[in-house]
Parts: C-alpha cells; structure tokens; sequence
C-alpha cells in the first residue's frame, strides 16, 4: 500500500545512538553473548536476536536492571506456549519495593499540577521520595490494620492525582490487588467493572474539576458503596468538600497520618499487580489480570530501553486512571524518573495546556495522545515560540494513529530537534507492540518497529505474514506482560476467545497493521468494534446499556470510525419506536444517558435515526462491518451479505457511507 517513502522528520547520529541507554544495554549484550549488533547499533540486528532468543534477552533485561541478576537462561521462560506461558519460576518481586528503591534527595518522586496550576492559581505541588517512601508505608499500615491481605482488591474511584500513586503502591507493597477507575465514569460502568472483581477497601473521591468546572461525586460514591457488598472500608479523598467525610468512612488524612518505611511483601513473579479492563465490546468489561514481574520487566524496557527515560528526568503522560497510560505513567518511578500528575482537562485553560505544563514543571518526556496533538495543530498554535520547551526531549503520541500532517507540525511548530515518537500497545499488554527507539529515523505517518522482545507481525486471513498490505497484528512469542488471566476466567475461555482466535497459539490483537518494505510500521486503527476516544477504550456494550433503557429506542448500533486525517468519528444510530420521532430533545435525552451512564468522553458526535439496525444471523449487531463502509471499503468486501438477518437494511448504511463520504 505504501507507495514511496515518506517525510524523514528526525535523524539519529553515530554519536547520539552511542550515548543512548539501548546503546550501553546492546554493548552488553555483544559482549556477554557474543551477538554483533554493529557500531553503531543495528536496531533491526538487536530485535532479531531479541525476539529470536528470548530466553537471553529477558534475561539480559533482568540482570541489567538489576531486578532479578544472574538468573539463568532455561530459568526464564519454561513454558513458551501462549496462553500459560510459565516466566522466571521461583523468583520474587514487588512492583512497589521495585517503585521506590530509587529514593535520592536530588530530585523530587512527583510533582502535582492541577487546572488551577496551570490557570495561574497554584503552585505545582513536589512531593519527595522520602515522603512518598513513608506515605506508602503508612497506607499500607492502614490496608494492613484493615485486614487486607494479599490477593484482595483494592478499588479506587479517583482521578490522576497524588493519592492514586500512593494507594496503589500501598497497595501493591503488601501484595492486594490494584484497580482504577476514572471519576467520570458513571455509576453503571463503575459497578460493571468493580462488581466483578469483589473488592475489600475502596478509595475514592467527592468529586473533581474538568474544564474549570466541579463535578460532585458524592452521589455516585454512595451509590457504589451501597452496591458493593464486599467493600469493609472507604477511605474518602477530598477534592471538593474538604471539611467532608462520608458517614462510616475513614478519611484520606488519618489513612496516611502514621508515616513510616513502607514493608513490602515477597511475591512470587506471577502475583496479581492490578486488573485493568477490556472494552466491554460484548458483555461486561473483562478484567485483565497483569503481574508484578512481567510489568516490572516489560516498563524497564518500555521505558528506559525504548523511551531512553533516566534517573532524574521529569516524565509526564496525560491520562485518566481508566486509561492503561496512567499505569505506565507510574511506572516511570521504576527507573527512577520523577512522574508529573496532572489532574484536569487536556486542553484548559488553553488548547497548549500540556506544553504550558512542560515549560512550567521542565518536562523532558511529553507524552500525550494523537488526538491533543491533532487539535494543536487544527488550532494552528505554535507551541515552540510561546512557551520554553527546550528541557523537552521526547514526545509520545499513542492512544490512536498519528497523521502524517501531525508529525509534521511538531517539527515545524514545536521543535526541530525533539525525538517523536508514535507507539501502538494496549491495556491487553500493559506495554507496546510497536513503537519508538533513538536509534531509528523518524518518518512522518509511522511508526519506528516492533519493539525489543515483541515477534509482532501483519497476518493476512489465511494466517500468512504480509508487507505492504493491511493484515492483522498478531504476536507470534510470548510476552512477561501478557494477561496472567481473566478474572472469573477459570478455565480461560474468554482468554482464548480474546486473543487467540481465530489462530490458536498466536496473539491477535484487533488492530490493523501494513508493515512497510523499509520495515516501518502503520496502524490504521481498530479491526474490532471498540470504541477508542483518546485512549480511554469503552465497549460498545456500555452506550448499548446506558440507550436501550429510553422507551423511544427499539434498538440501536454505534461506531467508533478512524478517520484519515487522524479524526475520529463516534456516529450512533437508532431504530425509533413506532410513531416516534427523533427531535433535538430525544437527541438531548440520549447523550444525557450516555454522558452519566456511561461516560462523558464517549457522547456520539452525531445521532441519526435509521429504518434498522442489522444483525448477524446469530443476533449480533453488525458493529465492525458497518464501521468498514464508513472507512471507505467497498460494501461488497466489507459486509458477507448472506450473514446478515435483513441484506436490505445494509443498503441504507451504504447510501450514508457513500454520502458522508
């Protein structure tokens, strides 16, 4: 598909691969295992030899971060196959001990800005290791007092703000179970999520400020306490009524007043770090079991291999705690960087809001989503003149597919100089599939390779690797972050059914993916029905739960519709009752149920009524199929017409396809 090279944006030299961390990592590695990986180094030597001997190279990743030295080769992976591969048996790590063992006084752990920061209102808040070290202790303490032992949940209701570091590690250092979700999320999607996974203690908030504006939680909590048995304590964080603290909860202060060295508990490699979710594309979201070990290999790598992060850098993602980036995020304190924490809105005050952040807090990895750096550019602003990003290293861009044209205005508008880079990985993985390295060109519109340790490939639909040409994004080895399960998944059916379908022993992650003849790599959005606004993936089920209930809708189908240019287009359409019409106060009824049902970032841009919504003829909605005739694929390739209940309704989607197109 790839007709001629694109735009090269960024070029590295002889002497900046030499100085990067993946440059010293692979000198090791020519040395200790005899591999040439050239001079300078090879990217494409190293990541043959990673993925083609993955037993030395996550070896050398754990003997080289010093998490788990000297482990021999046939002790790391034992088990290959996929799922159930079996990593680094009999050894023991805790991802908060891993956190905080980089305690120094020469820079801080956090460093906390809120809307009001960056609306000149507050100072950023820095938060010390040491204190961080003692604050984790003493909640920890409390979990302890509490009667939580290892293997309970904890839950938290929370947005990206101190607390959540801190609850989590806590959390983590005595071996409970970790799991997030953002206060915009309403009171259905919370407990379709938290239900599941029964949890002991619930941290949560009373509410948060988006675009200068408050939103009370307060009712939304005491709905979620009523509806979560399980929960012996909430422990109750002030954001907006300070003076406030719910009947029978023990407030955030006295959960953290008896500050001490934190303890942390030994656990086997595989213990259960958090349970994030799946998008709840059909039924409820599935909770996504990661581990201690596999997330503490995977971000070394991930970070300070690929993203070249160092002691002392100050590293930033824009993320919600329902977005897998805010883990990531977090676990730039693994490799001893200083983690800003930004609780507000992407673009308040202003649309240059997160470049404002990095010239006030002297960011030196930005990382944010295509989206944010897609409306900087329609906005025409220029980031680079009005504000002092010359601390600013690096770029990341994830969460959907970045535009040539974006590419293009970071070099031109923000810096001539700044490494981009656009990565593609998932909540599935805690991590990246594809993605960025020092060490390669940047080229407008791609993304660099796969990364070190991930056999990532484009598969056609017989199964065989494709170049030049859109197949499916499997990965063919195992993974140390790969889901240890699903919860209540005894016998890993719906794993199975998740990713390894349609080919048995091979990951298929539901993304498009053309690998280029130069060996560059191009995502073009979801081969699933997803809906991914952002990054904060949520399932068609949750729109689906939050409509049917309006007596005027008889049923309905929504599309998330990766567009182009980079946009994103979330239609939903709506087979009416009999005798109903779709006026502007239905339309006003139904983004209502979505925005406090579901969630706010996920209110269609449009809804259109329609005769019909088509099906399988086993029931199901015709989600990914109608998503394709948006996308511009011929009718006849994107829709099998003899498995569908009503062959005619799919005409009228057609007629809207070829319009809107």
């Amino acid at each position: 598909m790839t007709e001629s090279a694109p735009d090269v944006l960024w070029q590295p030299t002889p002497e900046s691969i030499r100085a990067t961390r993946l440059a010293a990592f692979a000198a090791r590695v020519a040395e200790r295992r005899g591999v040439d990986v050239g001079d300078p180094v090879d990217y494409d030597r190293l990541w043959r030899w990673s993925v083609e001997h993955l037993d030395a190279f996550w070896a050398e990743v754990a003997d080289w971060s010093g998490v788990l030295p000297g482990v021999p080769d046939d002790r790391v992976l034992t088990r290959r196959e996929m799922p159930g591969a079996e990593w680094f048996p009999g050894t023991t790590v805790n991802y908060a001990e891993q956190a905080l063992r980089h305690a120094t006084d020469e820079h801080p752990a956090l460093i906390s800005v809120t809307e009001g920061t960056l609306a000149g209102e507050s100072e950023p808040v820095e938060t010390s290791w040491a204190d961080l070290r003692r604050q984790v202790g003493a909640f920890a303490a409390t979990l302890r007092r509490l009667g939580v032992r290892p293997g309970d949940r904890v839950a938290a209701y929370l947005p990206n703000v101190p607390e959540a570091v801190v609850a989590f590690l806590g959390a983590a250092s005595i071996g409970a179970v970790w799991s997030s979700c953002a206060p915009d999320f309403g009171t259905r999607s919370v407990l379709d999520r938290f239900a599941q996974i029964e949890p002991t203690v619930l941290v949560a908030v009373d509410g948060y400020r988006f675009n200068g504006r408050p939103h009370d939680r307060r009712d939304v909590v005491a709905d979620l306490r009523a509806a979560l048995p399980t929960v012996r304590t909430t422990i109750a964080v002030p954001r907006l009524f300070p003076d406030e603290v719910p009947d029978g909860a023990l407030s955030w202060a006295d959960a953290v007043a008896d500050e001490q060295e934190p303890q942390f508990e030994p656990l086997p490699f595989d213990a259960p770090l958090w349970i994030v979710y799946s998008s709840g594309t059909t039924g409820l979201p599935k909770g996504i079991v990661h581990g201690h070990g596999g997330v503490v290999l995977e971000q070394h790598k991930q970070l300070a291999l690929h993203g070249d992060v160092r002691p002392g850098d100050r590293f930033y993602w824009y993320a919600s705690t329902a977005w897998i980036m805010w883990n990531i995020a977090t676990s730039a304190l693994l490799v001893g960087a200083t983690v800003v924490v930004h609780d507000g809105a992407p673009a308040y005050p202003a649309v240059d809001a997160q470049f404002a952040l990095a010239a006030r807090t002297g960011i030196t990895y930005l990382g944010t989503s295509a989206g944010y750096l897609t409306a900087c550019e329609k906005a025409g602003i220029r980031p680079g003149e009005t504000c002092d990003l010359s601390r600013v290293r690096a770029i990341g861009s994830t969460g959907s597919p970045l535009p040539a044209s974006a590419f293009r205005w970071v070099y031109d508008a923000v810096s001539p100089d700044v490494f981009l880079g656009s990565l593609s990985g998932g909540t599935d993985v805690a991590t990246g599939f594809i993605g960025s390295s020092l060490l390669l060109p940047v080229t407008a519109g791609e993304l660099q390779r796969p990364m070190l340790g991930v056999a990532a490939a484009a598969w056609d639909e017989q199964g065989r690797p494709v170049t030049e040409e859109l197949g499916e994004l499997v990965v063919t080895e195992p993974m140390p972050s790969m889901p240890l399960y699903f919860w209540a998944d005894p016998d890993g059916t719906r794993y199975r059914e998740a990713y390894f379908e349609p080919w048995p022993g091979v990951w298929r992650h539901g993304d498009w993916l053309e690998v280029t003849g130069r060996g560059t790599c191009v995502i073009t959005g979801r081969s699933d029905s997803t809906l991914n606004r952002g990054g904060v993936r949520m399932g068609t089920a949750d729109i689906y739960a939050a409509v049917e209930p309006i007596p005027e809708i008889a049923d309905c189908v929504v599309l998330g519709v990766e567009q182009p240019d980079g946009g994103y287009w979330m239609p939903l359409f709506v087979q009416l009752a009999p005798g109903t019409e779709l006026t502007d106060d239905l339309v006003a009824r139904i983004r209502q149920a979505i925005r406090t049902g579901a969630s706010p970032r996920h209110v269609p841009d449009e809804v259109i009524a329609v005769p019909g919504v088509p099906h399988t003829k086993t029931g199901k909605r015709l989600e990914v199929p109608l998503k394709r005739l948006f996308q511009g694929v011929d009718p006849r390739k994107a829709v099998n017409a003899g498995a569908v209940d009503d062959p005619a309704l799919v005409e009228h989607y057609v007629g809207l396809a070829r319009k809107r197109g």
